[in-house]
């Protein structure tokens, strides 16, 4: 079987200037709460998604990289700070809020869960309220998205010329 007939997926950071695709299946989705994930994406914590047997590649630019221990790398869009990657001894990692379809990418696991922040399992029980149900927030009636969109452009395959 080729590449091309096997499933793939598609990605990138949120300006476009970094894209991927993945060919064949991807690992285990998780969650991760140790500090440094926490830090790296300015999150409660990184949801995550092991690259498996698929094969990563990079359609636009490859993003930047951070050695945030002597064991780990992270890789970000170096234009918008998107995290991207989480690229250890034992495999790397892809942020599931960077592909362009996360909703089938669901974790089944959790790590670093001793420094899982307390209030994180409280909030599926907070008040909930839609962007059109944000009163004090007027501004996003007339609001544009300047982020790439969650779909492959012209330019994110090798060979595309880039077009904006």
């Amino acid at each position: 079987m080729t590449l091309d007939n096997r499933p793939f997926r598609t990605g990138g950071c949120q300006c476009g200037a970094v894209r991927f695709r993945i060919h064949g299946a991807l690992g285990r989705a998780s969650v991760c709460h140790c500090r440094m994930c926490q830090k790296a994406f300015g999150a409660f914590y990184a949801p995550l998604v092991n690259l498996g047997s698929a094969e990563l590649v990079w359609t636009r630019r490859e993003p930047k990289r951070f050695r945030s221990s002597n064991q780990v790398q992270r890789g970000f869009c170096p234009d918008c700070g998107t995290p991207l990657t989480y690229e250890a001894p034992d495999g790397t990692a892809l942020a599931i809020g960077a592909f362009d379809d996360p909703t089938a990418l669901a974790p089944e696991i959790q790590f670093g869960t001793e420094n899982k922040l307390p209030y994180v399992d409280g909030v599926p029980g907070l008040p909930v309220r839609t962007t059109e149900q944000d009163a004090d927030a007027a501004y996003l009636s007339d609001i544009v998205s300047l982020q790439h969109p969650d779909c492959e452009m012209p330019g994110d395959r090798p060979g595309d010329a880039h077009q904006a």
